[in-house]
């Protein structure tokens, strides 16, 4: 299927400016055509763990800087939520106080939507897709559930600029997967980039709008998203075309977008641009941008998990991983990461990031004035 052009807007950035040249991102790239205020708009925090991290979570400038972009573009805050969602490893209640997103939600009296599984308070219903499912059907087959408070909603995807050991990079069409499948999410890894398509495809039914800004300010590179090496890079990135923003991020670290499985297949399914030569960039030049990241980096749980997909432990996926066994991936997880990652690795790293304008903002208490 040929698809027209996409544009994706892109901005060197400060720390000094970050939260006004949001709103000029996203002007750039047409956010106005394709978000409509008469819908709710339900802005997609992306919480991938519940320390703060740079680079691993939605920021609070990214927050801000999109909250005062919509408002400056006739949005309702009324009409604003913000969703957040639960994984078995990661706290989203104590993520978004921790990377200070809570004081500027309440600052523009913006209210959360807690999307867990369908126990929770989100009210799950069963889904069946218009579109070819390539792998959704196969692994829920007893039906597809998501939640209803999205269907019919604006969805705005709040990204960072970071790898994946699992997906090679992460960005816009990654951040719909917390939000829309429940916890048992984890059994479709083996099949990750099939089902970041069949999302797409679902998206592209069940909401009026998708829009995704991507910060890059500071970045993540190597074994994502969370054991990651950090750099300060300066980026913006905003698009109304979903696989286009990922597809550019790709290239900005140094990737060929096309390489990557579920870019390829969603270019291929007509959802959305993946070669660069179908991207129009807008904003500040960056063809000269390459920051190298390293692909297929992993940690030494997430080589444990790739011998259960795609190894010698591929027969006891289902016993390891969908049984009464399942509780002991999550401890191990939480052990590696919580228990010894962060403390003796991650810390020292982000205090380097810490000293940075960028950290400065970060620490001295981020708190907006709210709406002027």
């Amino acid at each position: 299927m040929t698809l027209p052009k996409s544009k994706v807007a892109v901005l060197r950035t400060t720390p000094e400016s970050a939260v006004a040249d949001f709103a000029r991102l996203m002007d750039l790239a047409d956010m106005r055509q394709e978000l409509d205020p008469q819908h709710r708009t339900l802005l997609k925090v992306n919480i991938s763990w519940h320390v703060y991290y740079p680079a691993c979570s939605t920021s609070p400038w990214q927050l801000e800087g999109v909250i005062r972009g919509l408002l400056g573009a006739g949005f309702d805050s009324k009409r604003i939520l913000a969703a957040q969602n639960s994984t078995v490893v990661v706290d989203p209640h104590v993520g978004v106080r921790n990377n200070k997103l809570e004081p500027v939600l309440n600052s523009f009296g913006i209210k959360n939507i807690w999307l867990n599984d369908k126990e929770s308070e989100a009210d799950w219903i069963r889904y069946e897709p218009k579109g070819k499912m390539l792998v959704l059907n196969d692994v829920y087959p007893d039906g597809l559930m998501i939640p209803k408070s999205l269907i019919g909603a604006n969805i705005v995807h709040l990204p960072t600029l970071k790898t994946h050991v699992f997906t090679e990079m992460t960005g816009a069409m990654k951040n719909a997967f917390g939000g829309l499948l429940h916890l048992k999410r984890h059994w479709t890894h083996s099949v990750i980039h099939e089902t970041l398509v069949d999302l797409l495809t679902i998206q592209k039914e069940i909401h009026p709008g998708v829009f995704a800004v991507m910060d890059g300010a500071i970045s993540g590179d190597g074994p994502g998203p969370r054991a990651m090496r950090l750099r300060v890079t300066n980026l913006l990135l905003a698009s109304r075309d979903q696989v286009a923003i990922d597809a550019t991020a790709a290239k900005l670290m140094g990737f060929d977008p096309l390489t990557i499985r579920f870019l390829r297949l969603a270019n291929d399914a007509g959802l959305g641009n993946a070669d660069p030569r179908n991207i129009d960039l807008v904003g500040d030049d960056v063809s000269n941008v390459n920051l190298h990241y390293a692909r297929n980096e992993n940690t030494f749980a997430s080589r444990g998990q790739k011998l259960i997909y795609h190894g010698p432990l591929k027969p006891l996926e289902k016993i390891l991983l969908r049984s009464p066994l399942v509780p002991w991936s999550y401890a191990a997880s939480k052990a590696y990461h919580d228990g010894y990652w962060y403390p003796f690795v991650g810390k020292p790293r982000k205090a380097r990031i810490m000293e940075s304008g960028w950290g400065t903002l970060f620490r001295d208490g981020y708190e907006p004035k709210g709406v002027a």
